[in-house]
């Protein structure tokens, strides 16, 4: 092996400036999703979108990481990231960038959204600005259906403790007098969320305000408002002062110990107890207007400091404007997609249609020819991953299928029909990953219908999460056993397919069969697997492998070669991995990194990372499928799976990756990446310095939308197959 001609000495693991914070990095990501918000090329309803994400985002960020972070100071952890910072460092460096970002989140709603939704018809009233007719509309509303529900609790009174305040919720902190003793008092209303009682409450049509003799698309006030203009009802006798409107995040995390659970299920069920009430709090926003005084109150009950106060001008909780979203103005929204099927598999989503009892065996025949490449939402889950296990459910030689469950809808077509093979006597395997964060709940409840109707139900591997998108279909044809597999980058879920940008791979390939048969024996019983024919496995072999092949294109590189290294995933984050793509760009491989989230990998260092460039892709749906490709001197190799490169990925999960052999999926992946690495409308490029800029056109050059051409290219490509 040859050394490296270069000065520049390799970068230690050790080495702080070679790595960028997780947590700052995270929240510049979601200051990527906010910029969408701020985009005037977004449209209007787009922006409400992801005004609300930005929102949602953030309360997961602290239920999870804020918490753990703060878990730590109180541990008296002083264990520094990769990148040199203590748990109080990070917080107060999370306190430091946040506060101006969430600042700039409000104001573009309150000053910027509200009032361009207000020019196309949709108006968000504040109460004070209605009139008398709309105002007795309200009150009538309040008494009949919110007064019922409301419990007003006394607060900061030897007779009465703090009440507890439930997690994300909406409260007011109403200042009252009591006449008789001239005495200051408080009291703690929770805003009632339900159904029934939305945050935005609409007004009939006949009281909408009318513009150009037309009555408005919809009108409405926030719930809040209308509780905190009729508190009358609620303190008889009393002098309401003030009224103030506060939110906050608690602890949601949840942790098992499942050496020590004699049921990991139950265990579980008793967590998710927990969580409904919630943990420490570690955030508040509260109304900017709020005095000092109000402010320290609530701080010294909920045991706050500054830096975990936000103060809010403007409206609390907009993750609410999500359902906003679904205001009858379409022309103010992303063009509705209609998705595609691959060319070979259109005639059997034809002939399902007619409930053609001859497809599956068709069907199988499709894949026997050879791999074929799905990409969601692009091409429809129904007609391919969802038809799939379709026809094997109803194929009567099909003899068993195995799956595995991380997230799915709580209307699962694809768990139902598990359910249907095991009743019609197949060999049913499910592995249902529990401890999907925020999804426990739901997998519960498929786990017990699916183990009551005869599915074999395991939970993964003591100490491992099961992260791995796999399916294995066992078929009998004629005197042989043959296996087809499923091996993708999301959930089977096909909710989220619409959502999220996912690639799969349906195959028949033998080493592939193999290989998904000994990794379902890892999960469901005591196989200790540790080589595959294919698959690249955490915590097996993935780590090793992906890190052999990014040395393998740095001694090409130093070669003499063209080393060439392009990854695709959510996050990169793992400092090996980071070290040795450091190591290969001093070699002279050039390095493309499309990294939708957290980044760590600092790119354009000078002699360390100046061939190492890292893009981020945001825009109309989520990137989450993960791609890798190695030049490796021309006998070029394409990977997917579910794994990013992320030390839970490699070694606390199990995950698979697959080499994608078949020439037309391999070509399909390079265009995917080509399409990505040109874009100039979605894509923000990583500075050496944290920050991200993003691509805009040049004078004179057309706009390059990843998610606008991958739509195009496969609108074209589904009339041409059908023509």
């Amino acid at each position: 092996m040859s050394e490296s001609t270069t000065a520049t000495p390799p970068v230690r693991l050790d080495s702080p400036d070679g790595y960028f914070n997780r947590e700052l990095s995270w929240l510049e990501f979601n200051y990527r999703v906010l910029a969408e918000a701020l985009d005037e090329r977004t449209p209007l309803l787009e922006r409400l979108k992801f005004t609300a994400i930005f929102c949602s985002n953030l309360d997961e960020f602290f239920m999870v990481r804020v918490a753990g972070l703060k878990k730590q100071v109180e541990a008296g952890v002083s264990k520094l990231t990769p990148d040199g910072r203590s748990p109080m460092q990070q917080l107060a460096d999370i306190s430091a960038r946040l506060h101006p970002l969430m600042q700039e989140h409000s104001l573009n709603f309150e000053q910027a959204l509200r009032l361009k939704l207000t020019d196309v018809g949709a108006y968000i009233i504040k109460y004070v600005d209605l009139n008398q007719e709309q105002r007795a509309y309200y009150q009538n509303f309040f008494e009949a259906q919110v007064f019922p529900v409301l419990t007003p609790l006394a607060v900061y009174d030897p007779g009465h403790p703090f009440p507890y305040i439930s997690n994300l919720s909406l409260n007011l902190i109403v200042v009252l007098r009591e006449p008789q003793r001239d005495k200051e008092l408080f009291a703690r209303i929770k805003v009632p969320k339900s159904k029934s009682l939305p945050r935005f409450v609409p007004l009939p049509e006949h009281l909408r305000p009318h513009r150009d003799g037309k009555p408005a698309v919809w009108a409405g006030v926030p719930l809040e408002q209308i509780v905190a203009h009729n508190l009358d009802a609620l303190f008889a006798g009393m002098t309401i002062q003030e009224c103030y409107a506060f939110r906050i995040t608690r602890n949601a995390d949840i942790a098992v110990e499942e050496d020590e659970a004699d049921d990991l299920l139950l265990a579980i069920e008793q967590e998710l107890r927990k969580r409904r009430i919630g943990g420490s709090v570690v955030r508040m926003e509260i109304e900017a207007i709020a005095p000092p005084a109000i402010r320290a109150m609530l701080m010294e009950q909920m045991q706050l400091c500054d830096r975990d106060v936000y103060d809010i001008d403007g409206m609390l909780g907009l993750g609410d404007v999500m359902a906003l979203r679904n205001l009858p103005l379409p022309e103010l929204k992303d063009p509705e997609w209609v998705t595609t099927v691959p060319q070979r598999l259109q005639r059997f989503h034809s002939a399902q249609a007619d409930d053609d009892p001859s497809t599956p065996d068709e069907f199988f025949a499709e894949i026997r020819k050879g791999d074929i490449l799905v990409h969601h939402p692009y091409h429809s889950f129904a007609a391919t991953v969802q038809q799939f296990i379709d026809h094997a459910a109803r194929d009567p030689q099909v003899l068993g299928l195995k799956m595995t469950m991380y997230r799915t809808s709580g209307d699962s077509p694809i768990a139902n029909t598990l359910i249907a093979a095991a009743e019609a006597g197949k060999e049913v395997a499910v592995l249902v990953e529990l401890k999907a964060r925020f999804d426990e709940a739901n997998n519960i409840v498929w786990a017990r219908r699916l183990e009551s109707s005869g599915v074999h139900v395991a939970y993964g591997v003591v100490g491992l999460k099961t992260h791995t998108k796999i399916a294995l279909v066992v078929r009998r044809e004629g005197e042989l056993i043959r296996r087809y597999v499923h091996i993708g980058t999301g959930n089977y879920n096909p909710k989220t397919a619409r959502l999220y940008t996912d690639l799969g791979l349906l195959s028949c390939r033998e080493n592939l069969g193999s290989d998904l048969t000994d990794l379902f024996n890892f999960l469901t019983a005591y196989s200790h697997q540790r080589a595959y024919r294919k698959l690249l496995v955490a915590p097996v072999s993935l780590r090793s492998r992906m890190v052999e092949m990014i040395q393998r294109e740095r001694d090409l590189a130093r070669a003499g070669g063209s080393g060439r290294i392009v990854a695709k995933m959510n996050s990169l984050v793992d400092p090996e991995i980071i070290a040795n793509l450091y190591e290969a760009s001093q070699a002279g491989v050039k390095v493309d990194a499309i990294v939708r989230g957290i980044c760590c990998l600092r790119p354009g260092v000078a002699g360390v990372s100046d061939n190492i460039r890292v893009i981020s892709i945001i825009g109309r749906y989520l990137e989450h499928s993960r791609i890798f490709y190695f030049h490796n001197g021309g006998d070029e190799e394409i990977y997917i799976g579910s794994a990013d490169w992320m030390q839970r990925n490699l070694d606390r999960r199990v995950e698979a990756v697959t080499p994608v052999e078949d020439e037309t999926s391999f070509r399909a992946l390079q265009e995917v990446l080509g399409v990505m690495l040109s874009d100039n409308r979605q894509a923000w490029e990583l500075q050496s310095d944290g920050s991200y800029i993003q691509r805009r056109p040049a004078d004179g050059e057309a706009e390059r939308s990843t998610h606008r051409i991958l739509t195009e290219n496969a609108l074209k490509a589904a009339v041409e197959e059908t023509d």
